[in-house]
């Protein structure tokens, strides 16, 4: 188990598959599979300042197909500056070097140059990075190559919203988005994202589900020019499964609105009537195991408190009975144990105590521990 942790902490692996589908296209007798795309990447800590991230990616849309391998080798030059070398081979084969520096405690910068080995031609992209506020922060970055374009960006994050914006022109085209995520308990949140472009106009509105302490998933609604979709994505730890499903292309109101309308309802259903049960069925079941497991360990405990008791008994009525003729201290009465039992029971007699595991008589242990001088001497482990 430790070697395991041991090389987890120097690995780091993420990856993802995209199967895209689409409805009309299985309607036409062409197959439901339109393309499909894996990416892979493990990220490796040589030592205290160097890292090493090797990744590939393949994908497949139809007939045609491609694939590219990354390296990147990453120095940390110092606290505030570090140097990255990227090396791709593929259909978009290139070399290139990137240097960042904290500028100061609120901003950084990075400048990279990169050439491609299929034309020669070189790209130069500088980004420039600010805290604004605590939750916010804003990025510029500047592209000069074949695609030239500016970028500026903002990202608002808390504790159950966040929300962010990017505005990209480019030579030939522009592009702006818009993200806003709503976070409506720990493990349920609510999405919404818009696209505009000289290439693109869509809107995406969905939700996701955290499974377990590793797992989560999300449902997706897209509608924009190029039709009407669901997404389902599956997050595993670094992994991720994604699968749109292109239902149609043409843009028909009733059909947009059953599209949207027909699984949400569906899924609030499920959850009120079998999701949301079944988990507090569980919850509850592991509350009544976990309580078994600590009663079982405050029995034994009680036992084993009890028996050192009976042995400190003799010398405690002793010391209890020298201090009672001296006029010393002496302990009548001494509850340890859940606070709220222990107020209840401060001003009665009753014993009641005794019949639960939240409290346990220490008068005896007490009593023993005054000394000959009436003094009651207790060490830290005690206290």
């Amino acid at each position: 188990m430790k070697e395991r942790e041991k090389v987890a902490a120097h690995f780091q692996s993420s990856g993802t598959i995209l199967a895209n589908m689409s409805l009309p296209r299985y309607l036409n007798g062409n197959g439901l599979l339109r393309g499909m795309a894996m990416t892979s990447e493990i990220q490796s800590q040589l030592s205290k300042h160097n890292a090493v991230t090797i990744g590939g990616n393949l994908a497949v849309n139809g007939d045609e197909g491609g694939g590219a391998a990354t390296a990147v080798f990453r120095h940390q030059l110092s606290e505030v500056s570090s140097v990255e070398v990227v090396a791709s081979a593929g259909l978009r084969a290139l070399i290139g070097v990137q240097t960042t520096r904290n500028l100061s405690s609120h901003s950084a910068a990075t400048m990279g140059i990169a050439m491609s080995l299929k034309d020669g031609s070189l790209n130069l992209s500088n980004l420039w990075t600010r805290q604004l506020s605590e939750t916010a922060s804003g990025h510029i970055e500047l592209t000069l190559g074949p695609h030239s374009s500016v970028t500026v960006g903002w990202q608002k994050k808390e504790r159950r919203r966040s929300a962010s914006g990017e505005v990209k022109f480019g030579t030939g085209s522009f592009e702006t988005s818009v993200h806003y995520t709503h976070r409506f308990s720990p493990k349920s949140l609510g999405c919404i994202v818009g696209r505009v472009g000289s290439s693109s106009l869509e809107v995406e509105v969905g939700g996701g589900r955290k499974l377990s302490k590793f797992s989560s998933v999300r449902w997706l609604y897209i509608i924009g020019i190029q039709g009407i979709s669901w997404k389902f994505e599956l997050y595993r730890g670094g992994q991720k499964l994604i699968i749109p499903i292109l239902l149609t292309r043409n843009l028909n109101p009733m059909f947009a609105t059953g599209a949207f309308v027909v699984p949400a309802s569906l899924y609030f259903v499920l959850k009120k009537l079998f999701i949301k049960p079944y988990y507090l069925r569980r919850n509850k079941q592991k509350a009544l195991e976990e309580e078994e497991k600590t009663s079982a360990q405050v029995k034994e405990a009680r036992a084993a408190a009890e028996k050192a008791q009976k042995l400190q008994q003799t010398v405690a009525n002793r010391k209890r009975n020298k201090q009672l003729e001296t006029g010393g201290l002496v302990i009548m009465r001494a509850l340890y144990g859940n606070q709220r039992i222990v107020n209840n029971l401060k001003s009665s007699s009753e014993t009641s105590f005794e019949s639960t595991s939240e409290v346990i008589d220490v008068t005896i242990p007490l009593n023993f521990l005054v000394n000959d001088s009436g003094q009651l001497k207790m060490n830290k482990k005690l206290q």
